[in-house]
């Protein structure tokens, strides 16, 4: 079955090895090939090399830039002055998680009276719900605070207004249709606000009014020294959130990310250690653990019930309590990677049995037996391996349908389901992620409508994955030092890719199946040799003479360093 899927297309620079901008070399010695791969990434000058090698906090953008800042600031001052009760009201994924979960024990601590809501996805659905903020709002609270959701909650901001109670609005995702009349709005999306950076997680327009909100305390002597809370020691939160959204690690989240993973590799925050034990991570955390161990574990109770359990985890000041929460987390996760794979699995099957692949432009499937809190992961392994933009939709016994959606690069998904919009009882995401709602007997013709949308947006050229290759080397250019200078382009993620190098004609001298599918590989070239991995690849076909795609890392085993290249991907040699 694997030959049906679509082989990556390589993406090689024209431009060889050592023709890079002779300022970028001008920065400490940077290796050739590293020097060209910071500049192909914008990173040309002295002072931009110097900000992207070593990203300083003082770099950050003034937090009143964003738009509504001032208003919003004003607010939370007041509110701390008179002792009113603030609700948070966060999403159910880890960027909502750890959003509520930062904006709570700040305020806490500055000695706001503040509790948080996150809404059952099951029962309220996504984003601001009328019928929770009736039950926030008779609860006593005086101002309610979104965080990762709230830009289109134009129905529930009348509502606060009509009921007397302030809502600020802390969000991410882009805003269509009029902004909510809120008493306050941050969003760096929204029209005319004049923040430069754009793709901040919901978790880092939180941390922005954070920033502004200790300035402005300090600023009115409200707060001094001795009170004063360093907000360095909630980095880890916004590095969670940032990484697990993921957002571009470019710009300010490069900078909370930075920082960030040296706080959740030293947290004394019980919570992050317990996450951490029962993720079976120590030592320095890396952007892989959070993306593939901790968010996932954080997400699973939101996913298959109720996210509130994660919020707790994070405000644990009690390491029992947190490790006990860290465990039933983790059962979840276990929970929620059996039901992933029963729906993968039937899914996959379905793609395969209808003879629609691979001449289809889009993947939309639906069915009852799924589950709704796992069907976004599912159409990300989807669109992994089928490289289609994919829905899938959990149909409920009451006649709707609630659907996930994921995209691959040259199609907007969210401009894709505006143009389907009249199949929809409702939609919301980005480019590459959505959430959409319809009516069960409307899931044929939305289908329809969506692979026509596909089709006039998708050329021939879209539908086979890309690799990009950062650097074609020689043989003589892999060493130890190449290895250990590719580090410090760390944290790798979104908008900044671990790098791929290309080495063509490489003799294969040994193969050899190791581990659950996995290939060791012996290559050798100009008289070097060299020992690779291929996590996965078991079922291709090795022949003798191949261009290998490629990581250079230093490989720990028993107490020894040695050289080894991961393999992204390979070919026969052209």
């Amino acid at each position: 079955m694997s030959s049906k899927f679509p082989p990556k297309k390589w993406d090689v620079p024209q431009a060889p090895v050592g023709v890079v901008p002779q300022q970028t070399l001008l920065y400490g010695s940077l290796l050739p090939t590293v020097a060209q791969i910071v500049a192909a990434r914008g990173y040309d000058t002295p002072e931009a090399v110097a900000s992207f090698l070593s990203p300083s906090l003082r770099s950050m953008i003034d937090p009143f830039l964003l738009r509504g800042m001032a208003q919003a600031v004003e607010r939370l001052v007041s509110a701390r002055r008179a002792q009113e009760s603030i609700c948070i009201y966060g999403d159910y994924d880890v960027d909502g998680i750890t959003g509520t979960a930062l904006l709570v024990s700040f305020l806490r601590a500055i000695g706001c009276r503040c509790s948080y809501f996150i809404p059952n996805r099951f029962d309220d659905g996504y984003g601001l719900n009328s019928d929770a903020i009736e039950r926030i709002i008779t609860s006593g609270a005086d101002l309610i605070i979104s965080v990762d959701c709230g830009i289109t909650a134009r129905r529930e901001a009348e509502l606060c207004r009509q009921r007397g109670v302030d809502l600020i609005i802390v969000d991410h995702h882009s805003p269509h249709g009029d902004i909510p009349d809120a008493c306050a709005v941050l969003n760096p999306l929204q029209p005319g606000c004049a923040y430069p950076f754009k793709s901040l997680a919901g978790v880092g327009v939180a941390f922005n009014l954070l920033i502004a909100l200790r300035a402005r305390l300090r600023e009115l002597g409200e707060l001094d020294e001795g009170t004063m809370p360093d907000l360095r020691n909630w980095l880890d939160l916004v590095a969670l959130g940032t990484i697990a959204d993921v957002v571009p690690l470019t710009g300010q989240n490069r900078i909370y990310v930075f920082h960030g993973l040296k706080r959740l590799s030293e947290s004394s925050r019980p919570g992050v250690t317990a996450l951490k034990t029962v993720a079976g991570i120590s030592g320095a955390v890396t952007c892989g653990q959070v993306g593939f161990r901790l968010a996932p574990r954080l997400n699973a109770a939101g996913r298959m019930e109720s996210a509130v359990p994660g919020v707790d985890l994070l405000l644990g000041l009690e390491a029992q309590e947190t490790q006990c929460i860290a465990e039933e987390l983790d059962a979840a996760n276990a929970e929620r990677q059996q039901v992933e794979h029963r729906i993968f699995t039937e899914a996959s099957g379905m793609v395969e049995s209808s003879g629609l692949y691979p001449d289809c432009r889009s993947i939309v499937l639906a069915s009852p037996d799924w589950h709704q809190g796992v069907i976004g992961i599912v159409a990300s392994r989807l669109v992994e391996r089928y490289h289609r933009p994919t829905i899938l939709i959990a149909l409920g016994e009451d006649g709707s349908g609630k659907g996930s959606g994921r995209s691959i690069p040259g199609f907007h998904l969210l401009d894709a389901l505006t143009d389907c919009s009249g199949h929809l009882e409702r939609f919301g995401g980005h480019r590459y992620a959505a959430g959409l709602a319809l009516k069960s007997d409307y899931v044929d013709t939305f289908a329809k409508a969506f692979e026509s949308a596909a089709s006039r947006l998708l050329e021939e050229y879209d539908l086979a994955p890309r690799l990009n290759i950062d650097a074609e080397i020689q043989p003589g250019d892999l060493s130890r030092e190449l290895a250990l200078q590719l580090k410090i382009l760390e944290p790798f993620g979104a908008g900044n890719p671990e790098p791929v190098l290309l080495m063509r004609e490489v003799g294969v001298i040994e193969r050899r199946l190791v581990g659950d599918g996995h290939i060791r590989l012996r290559f050798k070239k100009e008289g070097h040799t060299f020992i690779g991995i291929a996590f996965r690849m078991a079922d291709r076909h090795v022949p003798d003479l191949i261009d290998i795609a490629f990581y250079p890392e230093m490989n720990e085993w028993n107490g020894r360093s040695n050289l080894q290249l991961r393999i992204r991907d390979l070919r026969p040699a052209e």
